[in-house]
């Protein structure tokens, strides 16, 4: 998302791109138990292929604004990588919102995102809060996987 800054007492205008947050898993179990609506989470790195390969699919889906659809993007870079990951949300003009998990101990939560996780990326989980509903797809998704996976979890 950009925002527009007015300066007026400076006549300036910026521009500025969004940018990742830094969290802890704390934050991603928020999400995961927020009521109300279908929460996509996909778990992504810039230096995985098939992870930003698939990321103009999650952006088309959110985009699309689709009630009750909310698509969030859980960076698995370093947090100390804050500024390459926010370089490349610019570079791909990224909207949709970005949150980078600075928990290294992935075992310590892989679980609870889905039993069947191995911990390879790219990772979905669409997760209908209103009847518990839950799809976790492991591997690149292709056009139309979200649609039809979100279908699954109505």
């Amino acid at each position: 998302m950009k925002k527009i800054i007015f300066l007026p007492f400076l006549g300036l205008v910026f521009s500025v791109s969004a940018q990742t947050s830094i969290v802890k898993f704390a934050a991603i179990e928020k999400i995961l138990k927020k009521d109300g609506g279908i929460q996509i989470l996909n778990f992504w790195a810039t230096w995985c292929a098939p992870c930003v390969k698939e990321l103009p699919i999650l952006e088309n889906v959110n985009g699309k604004n689709l009630s009750g659809v909310n698509v969030t993007l859980i960076n698995l870079d370093f947090a100390e990588k804050v500024e390459v990951v926010n370089a490349f949300i610019k570079k791909k003009n990224l909207k949709t919102r970005v949150l980078l998990l600075d928990e290294i101990d992935y075992n310590s939560w892989i679980d609870q995102v889905d039993p069947t996780w191995s911990g390879a990326i790219p990772a979905t989980l669409i997760l209908n809060s209103n009847n518990g509903k839950r799809k976790f797809i492991e591997g690149e998704l292709h056009d139309g996987d979200i649609e039809k996976f979100v279908q699954e979890v109505q």
